[in-house]
């Protein structure tokens, strides 16, 4: 797996990288590789990164292109925590600075406080309540009905008898979500299961702590490029010539069937393309958004299963050889700048290595999948989500924590809950290196903002 194939680009120097970018992750998941794209990419181009990291050990704090970062756990304090966190951070780099959210609660949370934030944050605005009825998977099934949208039979259920009798109708296997899966009250599920049997229906109805959102599950189809599962990244500015959308194949998923891409191609669709822009214009989103769309056979229709306000973790499948992805476009045009069309030259791939292994070997234990084809789908893959050989401290220390992962599982590990606290800077790699002559050093992480 080449992982560094890419490196430094020549469109570094065609326009202008002064203006900082904070990449925001408010759940806590230290593995999460979409926020290192994020920094590989823009910090392969000269853009200064900085990110919020929720331990010394998250992967991604040590990338040699991160400025700094702020130890954070933003997502343990309240709403108006955050923001007065987005305040502090944007007073210590003491410019504009564009803010780039990975997950749904980030996306949420500047729209919805988009009047209140700090006027030097730079982000889309899209109408202050989309994004909320984008990720809420019962919200979003509503949206697809009012706009003509196809989408799978869906149900919020709240009580046993509901959901048994929505699986009656629909049968298994079916998928069940959280309705709000950025909600951090009861325990901590997968936001989209399989449920294959009324007994695990019955416990994760138990488990949840919140509503859950009952989809049927739409059968495979056999038709040759229509049976796969698709996913569609795209960002979408006040300029429809500078909104570049994205398809691709989700070839494996981790879990199998509900989860996140672990394999996948770049595939040109136009036709799903066309049908996703309608919708999102006719809604009136403007930014960055990642969607999953299956075609379903019955009635021939490409159906909305998944809708998040904000870039995908496997965004850098799309970039070309200049060094362009979604993240730059976002970046150029919050910055007033021109955006270049995204090149899709040969099909490119993407592999999440410490996902697909685990994909795999559950294709294999069904039958789907044999060793020597896995090892010959991965062969000559043009991005990695981890390795790469221009920034290799990322990959190890995620190797480090899937092994600890794997360990904690079978010995208890208990964690104390943790007083929310104001974001601290430390330096990352790429600030100590260059001196980090854009964070404000006159300005301490624990100052107030004024009023």
């Amino acid at each position: 797996m080449p992982g560094s194939r890419n490196t430094p680009s020549p469109a570094a120097g065609a326009f202008d990288t002064a203006t900082p970018v904070v990449v925001l992750k408010l759940d806590d998941n230290p593995l999460h590789h979409g926020g290192l794209g994020i920094i590989r990419g823009l910090g392969r181009l000269g853009v200064p990164v900085y990110g919020v990291c929720e331990d010394p050990l998250v992967p991604t704090a040590h990338s040699r292109y991160l400025h700094g970062h702020w130890r954070w756990r933003a997502g343990e304090g309240t709403e108006l925590d955050v923001v007065d966190g987005l305040a502090r951070i944007v007073e210590r780099l003491g410019r504009p600075t564009v803010v780039l959210p990975t997950d749904d609660a980030g996306a949420i949370l500047l729209a919805e406080h988009a009047a209140g934030l700090h006027p030097w944050l730079l982000f889309p605005r899209p109408p202050t309540d989309l994004p909320r009825k984008l990720a809420g998977k019962d919200s979003l099934y509503r949206l697809c009905r009012d706009h003509g949208v196809p989408a799978p039979r869906t149900e919020t259920v709240t009580t046993w008898p509901r959901a048994r009798a929505f699986a009656a109708s629909v049968g298994y296997p079916l998928i069940a979500k959280l309705a709000s899966p950025w909600r951090r009250d009861g325990h901590r599920l997968p936001s989209t299961s399989v449920v294959r049997t009324p007994n695990q229906l019955a416990e994760l109805h138990r488990a949840a702590g919140q509503p859950i959102v009952l989809q049927e599950f739409l059968p495979h189809a056999t038709t040759p490029g229509r049976g796969q599962d698709w996913f569609l990244h795209g960002y979408l500015g006040d300029d429809p010539a500078q909104s570049p959308v994205c398809t691709g194949v989700k070839e494996r998923s981790y879990p199998a069937a509900a989860g996140l891409t672990s394999f996948g191609r770049w595939v040109t669709n136009h036709e799903l393309g066309r049908q996703a822009v309608e919708l999102l214009r006719r809604t009136g989103f403007r930014g960055l958004v990642d969607m999953d769309w299956r075609w379903d056979p019955r009635d021939g229709h490409y159906k909305l299963l998944d809708c998040n306000p904000r870039l995908g973790a496997q965004f850098r499948l799309f970039s070309d050889r200049a060094g362009l992805d979604l993240a730059v476009t976002a970046y150029l045009d919050l910055t007033g700048q021109r955006v270049p069309r995204i090149a899709h030259g040969p099909e490119r791939r993407f592999v999440v290595e410490n996902y697909d292994p685990l994909a795999a070997f559950g294709g294999w234990r069904g039958g789907r999948l044999g060793l020597r084809e896995w090892i010959t789908s991965l062969r000559g893959t043009e991005e990695t989500a981890w390795f790469a050989r221009d920034d290799l401290a990322p990959f190890g220390l995620m190797c480090l924590r899937m092994g600890w992962r794997a360990l904690s599982r079978r010995i208890p590990v208990s964690r104390r809950p943790q007083r929310a606290r104001a974001p601290e800077f430390r330096f990352g790699r790429a600030g100590a290196r260059r001196g980090s002559p854009t964070v404000n050093e006159s300005t301490e992480s624990s100052t107030s903002v004024p009023s």
